[in-house]
């Protein structure tokens, strides 16, 4: 092969890439695109109260079918180094594993489709009847505000018209072949607050305590039952992620208390029924005279469900002919950029196993990195043949 997935790997991974930082991992991969000749773009996104996010778009051949590799170069924090087998940012291998923060989530991924492009355009050259494209982030492990949304309308503006998808997300719970992504759930985020009077503890007469009420409108949200799931996707559910009331004092009742919460839902509902329904389930309990409060974030996100067969079918027989794998179609676990790419072509997602995004020794078996590097040179194989 041109470059080995491994290697890229290594290069990826040894860019401290902690969102928002580029740390090089941007320039890493403009220079091996670029060499292979991809004509590389990078473009810098800003907005209110976010940080300013580089981000990547190569291309190379003309006209359609359009096809589009995604990800992100980011990572999240490494925390303290001295936890870690290796240093995070070493890219050691040891008995057959890559170590570092992003081997798996999801410098691996990028690694594998880079090095299967290479490899593509060294057989086919650049006039292989399609474009190939490469559309990066160094966003979505953070607000997702000035990556991949402001990515896809900056390409559209220069005319590119996607015709298909893969997002290379750790999609596989156990071993390289188990799943592919063909939706997610939705996602919404929510604050709900209860405003009293202060006081002191001794004198409860002249306070009013908004603790009780939120304990109260807590119980409702955890008892609320959404749906019970279909054959499409599990059941949406409504978890409690936070309770604060600002207070380090023993003898003050508190003015305010708020809690968060995070809804997955599935395609039962919309953005604006779920909203309603959360509102009235909230408006239903007595709080007597306190004051209620309800916001919700703005990075909230539809479900969705890919239907293209073709592009399924063609993932699926790739994995199956160098797993031995029927991969099942999925649409479980998280959110990621495929609930943007949505909105511009039929995607899907597969990547590396998942066990250890995000942990300490943070890691992926070198044979992983070569057999998904196979999975998806053999899809563009077929993608483009066909």
């Amino acid at each position: 092969m041109p470059s080995s997935a491994v290697a890229i790997a290594q290069d990826l991974i040894r860019c401290p890439s902690v969102t928002p930082a580029e740390g090089g991992a941007l320039e890493t991969l403009e220079r091996l695109l670029a060499s292979a000749g991809f004509a590389v773009s990078r473009v810098t996104f800003q907005d209110t109260d976010t940080p300013d996010v580089d981000n990547l778009f190569a291309s190379v051949g003309t006209g359609a079918p359009h096809f589009v590799f995604a990800g992100h170069t980011d990572v999240v924090p490494a925390g303290a180094a001295g936890d870690w087998r290796h240093s995070p940012f070493e890219a050691a291998i040891e008995d057959g594993m890559l170590y570092g923060r992003g081997a798996v989530d999801m410098k691996g991924g990028i690694a594998a489709f880079a090095a299967a492009a290479l490899d593509f355009v060294a057989e086919q050259g650049t006039g292989f009847g399609g474009t190939l494209s490469f559309l990066i982030t160094g966003d979505e492990e953070g607000p997702a505000v000035n990556g991949t949304v402001k990515l896809l309308e900056w390409a559209k503006a220069q005319g590119h018209v996607f015709d298909a998808c893969i997002v290379g997300e750790p999609t596989n719970p156990e071993t390289l072949g188990d799943a592919i992504k063909v939706g997610r759930r939705g996602s919404l985020s929510g604050t709900v607050s209860v405003t009293g009077t202060q006081g002191h503890v001794a004198y409860p007469h002249l306070a009013d305590n908004p603790i009780p009420g939120l304990v109260r409108l807590m119980a409702a949200l955890d008892a609320l039952v959404l749906d019970n799931g279909n054959d499409r996707f599990q059941p949406s559910n409504l978890e409690l992620v936070s309770v604060d009331v600002g207070n380090s004092a023993f003898n003050v009742i508190p003015a305010r208390a708020e809690a968060r919460f995070n809804v997955r839902f599935n395609d039962a509902w919309t953005l604006g029924a779920l909203k309603d329904r959360i509102r009235q389930t909230l408006e239903q309990v007595d709080t007597g005279k306190l004051e209620l409060g309800l916001e919700f974030k703005r990075d909230a996100s539809e479900s969705f469900l890919t239907r293209d067969e073709t592009l399924i079918a063609a993932l699926s027989d790739a994995v199956a002919a160098v797993t031995g794998r029927t991969p099942e179609l999925s649409t479980g676990g998280g959110t990621s950029d495929a609930r943007f790419i949505k909105n511009y072509c039929p995607v899907v997602e597969f990547g590396l196993v998942g066990q250890t995004m995000h942990k300490v020794d943070e890691c992926v078996a070198v044979s992983d990195l070569e057999r998904l590097t196979a999975v998806y040179k053999r899809f563009l194989d077929s993608f483009f043949q066909g």
